[in-house]
């Protein structure tokens, strides 16, 4: 598929509604920095590349009843960006950015948002579930205990030894979390078993080869 999406993208020094035609955006914030007069608050995200979203006075109220005042508190948190076209400007509808779903919600959050002086909008924000990230194999603590029990289940010598390794109550209970977790080294400990328990009863099951001179004397 060709994602013409790409090709639209305006050249700025800032997120524009235009930028999200191809679709809303869910982004991770990185900080949160002063701006300038008309455009207050700068907030980067990841993947940015140095254009960060400007919120409109609107969406600034949303971001503080649902974050609160401080914006050093944003970094890490994550928000859905869409292209509402109904927004007006100098009378002409050109097209802004609105929030959508924001995390540290448990349910929508309804608010009046000033539309025009005098007249409020009904605005609703949604809750943003995201997936924890795995932790970098550096600090998993899983890949060094899986690593460590593929190299003594390659050292068993026979299928009493493999099963010493593999029977244990620790074991069982460390195999059992791994598969709740759906952790991508499970398969990589599993095969290392079944291949040493092969290996092991195709050793135990070939035949015992006779020397040359096993001749009964005469």
């Amino acid at each position: 598929m060709v994602d013409l999406s790409r090709t639209i993208i305006a050249k700025s020094d800032q997120l524009n509604a235009d930028d999200l035609l191809g679709g809303p955006i869910t982004v991770k914030i990185q900080s949160v920095k002063e701006g300038t007069s008309d455009q207050p608050v700068a907030i980067f995200y990841e993947g940015c590349n140095g254009k960060p979203f400007y919120p409109c006075k609107s969406m600034r109220r949303v971001l503080v009843n649902v974050w609160g005042k401080n914006g050093g508190d944003y970094a890490g948190k994550s928000m859905t960006l869409y292209r509402d076209p109904n927004v007006k400007f100098g009378g002409i509808m050109v097209g802004g950015i609105r929030i959508s779903h924001m995390t540290g919600l448990e349910k929508d959050m309804p608010m009046a948002l000033q539309v025009t002086k005098g007249s409020k909008k009904l605005f609703t924000v949604k809750p943003l579930k995201v997936q924890q990230e795995r932790q970098s194999p550096q600090e998993d603590p899983w890949i060094k205990w899986v690593a460590g029990r593929i190299a003594t289940v390659e050292k068993a010598d026979s299928i009493e030894a493999l099963q010493k390794v593999t029977g244990t109550e620790n074991y069982q209970k460390a195999i059992a979390k791994l598969s709740e977790e759906k952790h991508p080294k499970l398969p990589e400990l599993q095969a290392a078993v079944t291949a040493k328990a092969e290996a092991l009863n195709t050793a135990d099951d070939a035949p015992v080869e006779q020397p040359e001179d096993d001749m009964v004397p005469a």
